[in-house]
């Protein structure tokens, strides 16, 4: 999708949203096309409004991975609005507060008729020319509820939460936390994988204090994402998170300039010199913030 500014809605706040999907030096070299994607719903009933953003990442090595990534995105954010919908307006009565743990079986039952469906309709697109395979895809699908926040990710995407302060400063925060290097450490599974249920990364927040966002392809890996901890593990590098919410924490009065700023960003010799990839950035922030940092440079 290009890049579009939108809004969801919570009952303290709105959402604003904005996305851009870039096309790698590397494809551009080559002459393919953008084989990311992402896209974002608002469902549910005024009171329990969520919002759900995805991103996806075709396989470059797959004929018709541009195709998956966005069925990818059409599916997950319907699905994730339906299923969701039903814990967002539990969890707004008065005494039903809605736990974790049915928040995870509908993210989970979610996912799993994302694949199914998946699944089915590239069967039908491939006809006896191929299969789900040709179509492989990541998928990462971030919901936004009132208080909540639910994120399912399949492959290598990310997510940055903002949320809390220390000493003034925004605190940033990672999902899915790393895995400690085991059997598959080096492999990213898709939607077309057999073992993509099994295999997909559910976490479940519950903190008022989230009120900015970023999901992220691998592509913007090494710039959004530092190993600064001591561990050797990644955590969010603040400068870049601080840099690119503050263009929606304070727009300036052309939203397309601003969307400009962000491709430009995306393009950047400096991004490109770290990953030739595809990028896919999508960012989202509610209520009022004070300013911090400098804009997008």
């Amino acid at each position: 999708m290009s890049g579009v500014v939108g809004t969801g809605r919570s009952p303290a706040a709105t959402w604003r949203v904005h996305g851009l999907s870039v096309r790698g030096y590397r494809h551009v070299q080559q002459g393919l096309p953008c084989q990311d994607a992402w896209g974002q719903a608002c469902a549910g009933p005024p009171g329990a409004r969520i919002t759900v953003l995805a991103v996806a990442d075709g396989a470059g090595s797959r004929p018709r991975s541009e195709e998956g990534a966005h069925l990818a995105i059409r599916l997950a954010t319907s699905v994730f609005g339906r299923q969701l919908t039903a814990f967002a307006t539990a969890a707004s009565e008065p005494g039903e507060p809605g736990g974790g743990d049915a928040l995870a079986r509908l993210q989970r039952d979610a996912f799993r008729e994302v694949v199914e469906t998946f699944l089915d309709d590239t069967r039908e697109l491939a006809g006896d020319r191929g299969g789900p395979a040709d179509f492989a895809t990541t998928l990462t699908v971030l919901a936004l509820g009132p208080g909540w926040v639910g994120h399912t990710s399949l492959g290598d995407g990310f997510v940055v939460l903002r949320a809390g302060e220390t000493d003034g400063a925004p605190q940033f925060h990672l999902l899915p936390q790393p895995e400690p290097p085991g059997e598959y450490g080096n492999e990213t599974t898709f939607l077309s994988s057999p073992d993509a249920v099994s295999r997909v990364r559910i976490d479940c927040v519950r903190d008022d204090g989230v009120d900015g966002v970023l999901l992220s392809t691998d592509g913007l890996a090494q710039a959004a994402l530092s190993t600064a901890d001591g561990r050797g593990w990644p955590v969010p590098n603040r400068s870049f998170a601080t840099s690119v919410l503050r263009a929606l924490d304070r727009p300036g009065p052309d939203p397309q300039a601003d969307a400009d700023d962000l491709g430009a960003l995306l393009r950047s010799h400096r991004l490109t010199a770290l990953n030739a990839d595809d990028k896919t950035l999508v960012r989202a922030v509610r209520g009022a913030r004070r300013e911090w940092g400098r804009g997008l440079s």
